[in-house]
């Protein structure tokens, strides 16, 4: 999660600057599975999806995990993965 909290601030765009994050953004590890983006300026909730998928594609996970919208909270997004191994048995089966 470090390298992903890493990425967000290098990344993330305040004013048209990446890296100008000051006051406005702030990004927090809240646990060991989580991260907590909070903006005090207009901030797009698919801009973030955007930049998590671009992390998972450079790790080359973005096969495996798929970001999706939070049914508990609605400025929230989840990182679930593909149930690869139930897909892989009905390949074998066929």
């Amino acid at each position: 999660m470090v390298a992903f909290t890493k990425y967000l601030h290098d990344r993330i765009k305040v004013k048209g600057k990446t890296g100008n994050l000051g006051d406005d953004v702030k990004i927090d590890n809240t646990s060991e599975s989580s991260v907590e983006v909070v903006a005090k300026a207009p901030f797009s909730k698919r801009y973030l999806k955007y930049l998590t998928k671009r992390f998972l594609k450079g790790q080359s996970l973005r096969d495996y995990i798929r970001v999706i919208a939070s049914n508990t909270q609605k400025n929230a997004y989840e990182l679930k993965y593909f149930n690869v191994h139930n897909e892989e048995e009905e390949e074998n089966e066929a």
